[in-house]
């Protein structure tokens, strides 16, 4: 039984404005046996949800992801800023090393010229 086609547009967008204020989490497990032994296993998980929500619940990884983001794409070269604490300890040891192979860099520098002359 189903009812005139406006109404069952208005019930698709109601249902689909729904989904995505709450979110929807769809998740599946395949698994492939032969003989009782394990061949294969597929986990599966899939969060519909708008942006909106998803920042909501944390899941903000396209920000970050320089494919996806310019602002991401920006940082590249090393000097973005890093609001989590393991990044910036990477960007600050990295630093440090750069600054440890520039030192060793000018001192081979160095040694090259004086034992050119």
């Amino acid at each position: 039984m189903s009812g005139p086609p406006a109404q069952q547009s208005a019930n698709l967008a109601d249902l689909l404005e729904r989904i995505l204020d709450k979110g929807i989490v769809i998740v599946g497990d395949v698994r492939v046996n032969l003989l009782d032994i394990e061949l294969l296993t597929i986990k599966l998980r899939l969060l519909v949800a708008s942006v909106d929500r998803a920042k909501e619940m944390g899941i903000d990884w396209w920000e970050h992801d320089p494919s996806l983001s310019s602002r991401a794409r920006k940082g590249d070269g090393g000097d973005r800023e890093v609001e989590d604490g393991a990044d910036g300890g990477l960007l600050e040891e990295n630093r440090r090393l750069r600054e440890r192979l520039a030192a060793l860099e000018a001192r081979e520098g160095n040694g090259a010229e004086g034992d050119a002359s």
